[in-house]
């Protein structure tokens, strides 16, 4: 007898796809301008952008990620 039953089930790892998407689109969000020698001081560094929404979305991405990896996945034995 096999038993090919995985720890996670197709929810799970959907799930768990979306978590990683906002996780890399809060970083995204995070990067931008940068001060240098030759530019000069850039105040968009300071943007609330990235002092306040990025951290939340990247946040919001790994507590998905726990989630994801919390749920139990249906059972779904044909026995």
């Amino acid at each position: 007898m096999k038993n090919n039953q995985f720890a996670f089930g197709k929810e799970n790892f959907i799930l768990l796809a979306i978590s990683i998407a906002i996780i890399i689109i809060g970083f995204i969000l995070l990067s931008g301008g940068q001060t240098t020698e030759e530019t000069g001081f850039d105040p968009s560094i300071f943007d609330a952008r990235r002092i306040f929404v990025a951290p939340v979305v990247i946040m919001i991405g790994f507590f998905s990620v726990i989630y994801a990896i919390l749920k139990k996945p249906k059972d779904k034995t044909n026995e």
